[in-house]
Order: structure tokens, then sequence, then C-alpha cells
């Protein structure tokens, strides 16, 4: 097998899984939503069409019970009917989404996830309406739900520090914790290094084969958002953390020959999603309590320390992957305020006696 085809196997892999989830999910939507979820597919990733087909599934249900008092069920809603929903009938949806039950469990979602939700709605909509299929799109009149920002939670440089240490010494772990962390101390302090000094994302880190890092000029190739290959650069600190790490793998007989993931689970597979969040949740409630830290956080966490030293949205942006950088700026200009602190006293109202 290449190169190529063995970087891209988690991704592959991952793609396949959101397909085989996404028709499951059409099977309880509409006929007319295999149409639009088809319809959006060359511009769209898997992921985007799995989280539509999910949103999709809690507005036909709104619909089915709300809108049609249960006269039909949410797969024989028609695009007739589908037509005859209003601007208000959206307004109550987004509403009803503050609180509501769906398959016996009470939800309710924030206003960035009604926000999401109206954008799937919306999209649906235009498309069919673009195609001819309903001669009215009462969505575009209903305006987004405002968005409050939100106050950016990153750790300071002291506790960055105390959160690598304790990864490294197992300081505040339990006694349980303890017995596991002799074997994984190491690996824990190579993804703790390496968000904390490169700010990728937690799927950017998961899907990382061994042969993407070269210690030759301290780069990786990551995967962004997209399928879009990117090429990053670490600094010594981060290179001598990813180098113990594989050293220890190389001398570990039990490490699969085939297997090429650069993260392993304690199973020696690739490591998922779930047990890096559990990793990072795991130190973190130890190192800073009260704050909620995730591995977006140390992501937040880097793009901040990054802004600080470069004063540059547009490196930020760019190291970040963001594809627009009011995204960054949205992110990380709360961070001016130091920079507004340091010119508070340029501008003096008097003159001094020497006439400056």
């Amino acid at each position: 097998m290449s190169t190529t085809a063995k970087s891209s196997d988690y991704y592959q892999e991952r793609n396949l899984k959101n397909l085989d989830k996404i028709r499951e999910l059409l099977e309880e939507l509409p006929y007319f939503c295999e149409d639009f979820i088809r319809g959006v597919e060359n511009r769209t990733s898997t992921l985007t069409r799995l989280n539509y087909c999910y949103d999709l599934r809690i507005f036909f249900d709104f619909l089915a019970n709300r809108k049609f008092r249960g006269r039909t069920d949410a797969r024989g809603i028609t695009l007739e009917q589908l037509e005859a929903v209003t601007d208000t009938d959206i307004e109550i949806f987004l509403s009803y989404l503050s609180h509501y039950t769906y398959m016996g469990k009470e939800l309710s979602c924030s206003e960035c996830a009604k926000a999401r939700k109206l954008s799937t709605v919306r999209s649906m909509f235009k498309y069919f309406f673009n195609k001819g299929l309903i001669s009215v799109n009462n969505t575009a009149k209903v305006p987004t739900p405002k968005l409050h920002e939100k106050e950016i939670i990153r750790l300071e440089s002291d506790e960055v520090s105390d959160l690598l240490d304790t990864a490294e010494l197992g300081r505040g772990l339990s006694r349980h914790m303890e017995g596991y962390h002799e074997r994984t101390a190491i690996r824990d302090c190579a993804i703790l290094t390496l968000f904390l000094g490169t700010g990728i994302r937690i799927s950017e880190l998961v899907g990382l084969n061994n042969e993407n890092i070269n210690f030759a000029d301290n780069s990786f190739v990551v995967t962004r958002k997209g399928g879009n290959k990117a090429i990053l650069y670490f600094s010594d600190e981060v290179a001598a953390a990813l180098e113990a790490y594989m050293e220890q793998k190389k001398s570990d007989g039990k490490v699969p020959q085939k297997e090429n993931a650069l993260f392993l689970s304690m199973q020696y597979r690739r490591i998922t999603v779930r047990a890096v969040e559990n990793l990072v949740k795991k130190y973190a409630s130890i190192v800073s309590p009260l704050k909620h830290i995730t591995p977006h956080k140390l992501r937040s966490t880097y793009g901040t320390s990054l802004y600080r030293e470069t004063g540059d949205i547009y490196i930020v942006a760019d190291v970040l992957g963001h594809r627009d950088v009011n995204t960054t700026r949205k992110h990380y200009a709360a961070i001016t305020e130091d920079h507004r602190k340091s010119v508070a006293d340029r501008v003096k109202l008097h003159k001094s006696e020497d006439g400056e």
C-alpha cells in the first residue's frame, strides 16, 4: 500500500461510516430528502450531510406532531405539505427547540444549535425552490437567532506548564488512574504538547499516521476540513515529545506491524476522538477545575498565544486552517485588550517642560 493510501485510511473509513449512517437516517425522513442530500453532495463533506440528516429528523418530527397534529408521520410528509410551511411555523420550530422531547428524551438547543438547524432547513427549502419543486421559500423570511459572544476559555501560560507537568508526573491522579499512567504518560504528553504547540483540530490529530511526521525540518502533514492537505511546522519542544513517544512505540513489541496510526490506544489501535477528549479532561480537571477545558480549548490557547506573539491575525488564520479570517478575528480579537492596555499611556495630553 502506498503512503498516500495509508494516510487516507482513517478519513476513508470515517466517510464510509458517515455514508452508512446517512442511508440509515434517510429511511426515517420523507422520500424527497434523499434528493436534497444527493443534490448537495458535490459541495459538502459527509459529516456536513450527516448533520443535515440529524437536523432534518428533528424538523420533520416537529412538523408531523405539531403542525400536522399526528395526521402523518415524519416519513409521510409530502412536498406539497412542505410548501405549506409558513415563516410562522419556522419561528415556532425555533422556539420549540428551546425545550423539546425526541425519542423519549428531553432536549434543548443553544442559540448556536438553533442557528445551525435553521441553516439546514433553509438549505433544503432553497434547494427545492431552485428546482421548482416548491413555489415559495418562507424560510428566507426568518432571521437567524442572534448569537451572543461567549467568553473565550483558554489556559494561561502557568496552567499550560502545570498541565504538561501533570501529564508527565501523574500528580493528582486517582489511584485507579495511576495504574495506567506509567503506560500512557509519554503518549499523553506528546498529544497535549502537539495540541498546545500547533493548535491542530482533534480530528487532525487522531488522523495522523507515522509517515506524516518529518523530523528533518520539524514538519507534519494534516488533513484539514474538506479533505485538503496542509504542511504545518512544530517547535523543538514538540519534536522532543513526539520523538520520545515514537521511540517508546518502536521498543514495544505489542504494536502491530501493520498499524500506521501515530497515536495508539491501550488496545494498540488508532486512538479515538472520545479517548482524546477524556484524556484532556482528566488532566485539565486537576490543573484548572473551574475551566471546562476540551481539545478545542487547547487549540484556542495556542491561537491566543500565537496572536499575542505575532499580532498578525492572517498568520493565525492560516496556521489554524480557518478559511475566513473573520472566524479567527471573532475568536481571538478579544485579546486585543492587551494591545489597548499597552498603548494607554502613549498619548500625552500635557506637554512636558522640555516641550515634548
